[in-house]
């Protein structure tokens, strides 16, 4: 056995009595940092080698024919415009926080920006074109998501939420002010997802939760909404207007295990599957405007398939030869004949490629930059499979640093969700801790991982939230089998969810980890559902579980981080945003309150501008560093 260096000073603080002990403070820039050591320069600058990569995000076409996409080009993800390939990024919007996503205009050269403050996520919409100012549309302490226009870009439809549960469906003109109105009002959450041609049809998103999806057909003279395909259990998603207006294709995980790609009439008596079966998810879809060219994606193995095929005829069509990688999204030009894709690989930051769907062309219409970082060092994830408790295959991206002579120390990195999935795109972070730290990196999709199926999304559902748990104690004993692999130096890094699942394995896994990571986890579900803002609440009981009834209450005692913080033995790093909505501060507030109460040495960071999840490169870079000067402390190894 090894002993980490860093444990030594850490006896003495586990020793003394709380009220003896001291918690430095300083401050650096937005950041509130607690018993975290100066950063030294050499790490400072090991990580902006790895933090100047600039990607370049598709977002839609403008009327002229010209790419909109959001990349940085200082602190944060701006829209910038793109008129040829290889064009230059004029850069349009210019805000301090990030933007969050753009919708075109049909039409004109004129778009909608989506954008909150500070990661609250009190989204707000904003009319922009060109040049000139831009234009608020919506009210502030409301959430306003999924603009959509009719075709001829005269009405925008969007919803609206303040802090309760209650969702407002609105209509306006863009280019008339005070032209809003509202067309219906809800007590479930509904999105807009699509405008039938004449104006007078919306559909509606309902999303209950990852188990219960649904779609509603609104009429905007009536404001009355009816129920599409009705159907308990499933999840029908990403609908749109086909065959001028007749049909209606959704993504669908009814009749089957996998999500496909579907028709249906407009009465709902018949549903046609439009790609075949298939042990994959589709993950998404796009439709020409004049409806005949679809596009639709497949989810390999966290792998990006692209197919395209004439929608009308079901003609085979020719198709690009993209790179491995993840797409980041898909639009038809205004005139149909050209496919925009954004794409990202292990070692490339995300860009865009042009598809002529005639000529059958394919052109790259960005090149990102990924700053002063040699593209031989980057690694290309090895995707392996190791056997659960159960018996169950996991699989797993792993990131191995080059050069490596003897076994290296592991970096276990859980993603969030619970009801997501990490794939083989750009992940700065796996890149930069292999090169940097000399750790492999291994990326795990344990049980509940969305991209295999329903049956496995759900094996972690309600009582069974600890057998996701298990799955990390099977990497362990995987780790512990292969000889280029420390099994003496692993730490555990997640964040969100994944943050609870960090807490969760130092619980349970404590005598085999040197310590670990976690961002704004959950460290107990009834507080967090308690103090999650409400229109989330029971979007997030449909996952974990309902505190409300007594077998669930009993299960989050039982589980809940905060009641078995006695079993964290080994050092942490929690790291938070002041602003989060989704898991609530207080939820690392009270777990490093524990953590320290119980001896165990704790540094914690917290951003004051920053929600759920980091945007803002300044704070990135931050993290980056502590975690780095934490976690190589935590492998530094000395004989006992």
């Amino acid at each position: 056995m090894r002993s980490i260096a860093f444990l030594f000073a850490a006896v003495a603080i586990a020793a003394t009595p709380l009220a003896a002990q001291q918690v430095s403070e300083r401050t650096i820039g937005t950041a509130t940092l607690q018993n975290v050591p100066e950063i030294p320069a050499e790490v400072d600058a090991s990580v902006q080698r790895f933090q100047n990569y600039r990607g370049a995000e598709l977002e839609d076409w403008l009327a002229d024919g010209s790419i909109l996409i959001t990349t940085r080009f200082g602190g944060t993800d701006q829209v910038h415009r793109v008129t040829e390939p290889m064009g230059t990024r004029s850069q349009l919007s210019f805000f301090a926080e990030p933007v969050q996503s753009i919708t075109a205009i049909p039409g004109q050269n004129r778009f909608i920006a989506t954008r909150d403050n500070g990661g609250d996520e009190w989204f707000q919409l904003y009319a922009m074109g060109l040049s000139g100012e831009s234009v608020q549309l919506t009210e502030p302490e409301t959430r306003n998501l999924s603009p959509i226009f009719s075709s001829d870009g005269s009405t925008l439809v969007w919803v609206s939420a303040g802090r309760g549960t209650t969702y407002t469906v609105y209509a306006a003109d863009p280019a008339v002010a005070d032209s809003r109105r509202v067309v219906a009002t809800f007590e479930t959450p509904m999105f807009p997802a699509d405008i039938s041609a004449d104006g007078s049809a919306v559909l509606l998103q309902n999303y209950v939760s990852n188990r219960d999806a649904s779609i509603f057909l609104l009429d905007m003279a009536s404001g009355e909404a009816t129920e599409f395909a009705a159907s308990a259990g499933t999840v029908d998603e990403s609908p749109h207007f086909a065959r001028n207006d007749s049909a209606i294709l959704a993504i669908t995980n009814r009749g089957g295990n996998f999500r496909r790609l579907v028709e249906f009439d407009r009465d709902a008596e018949r549903m046609t599957a439009v790609s075949p079966d298939l042990n994959w998810d589709v993950e998404t879809f796009a439709l020409s405007d004049d409806g005949r060219i679809l596009a639709y994606a497949v989810n390999e193995d966290g792998y990006s398939r692209l197919v395209v095929q004439d929608f009308v005829t079901r003609r085979a069509l020719p198709q690009p030869d993209l790179p491995n990688g993840v797409l980041t999204g898909l639009a038809f030009a205004p005139d149909g004949a050209s496919l925009a894709i954004g794409m990202e690989t292990a070692t490339s930051a995300g860009d865009v490629w042009v598809w002529g769907v005639t000529s059958g062309e394919l052109v790259r219409w960005t090149q990102s930059e990924l700053g002063p970082v040699d593209t031989a060092a980057l690694i290309e994830p090895e995707l392996v499979r190791f056997t659960s408790f159960d018996g169950r295959s996991i699989p797993a991206f792993v990131y191995r640093p080059h050069g490596a002579t003897g076994p290296t120390p592991v970096i276990m990195d859980i993603h969030g969700g619970p009801e997501s999935q990490t794939r083989p795109g750009w992940n700065s972070r796996a890149q930069y801790f292999a090169n940097t730290l000399g750790a492999t990196v291994i990326l795990p999709n344990v049980r509940g991982s969305d991209g295999y199926g329903t049956e496995y999304r759900d094996l972690d559902n309600g009582p069974r939230r600890e057998d996701s748990v298990r799955d990390i104690g099977a990497l362990l004993d995987w780790i512990a089998e292969q000889p280029d692999l420390d099994a003496d130096r692993v730490a555990v890094y997640g964040q969100s969810y994944g943050g609870y699942m960090s807490l969760a394995t130092m619980i349970h896994y404590s005598d085999r980890l040197v310590g670990g990571v976690e961002r704004y986890g959950i460290s107990d579900f009834r507080t967090f559902l308690q103090n999650t803002q409400d229109y989330r609440r029971d979007m997030r009981r449909g996952e974990y579980g309902d505190e409300r009834t007594p077998e669930m209450a009993a299960v989050f005692e039982r589980i809940a981080p905060m009641n078995n913080l006695n079993r964290i033995t080994k050092p942490m790093l929690v790291m938070a945003g002041a602003n989060d909505p989704r898991v609530p501060l207080s939820e690392s507030d009270q777990v490093v309150q524990g953590l320290r109460e119980n001896g165990v040495p704790t540094w914690y960071v917290v951003f004051s501008d920053e929600g759920h999840g980091f945007r803002k490169k300044p704070n990135n870079d931050l993290r980056h560093a502590v975690e780095t000067v934490f976690l190589r402390e935590l492998f530094a190894t000395a004989p006992e």
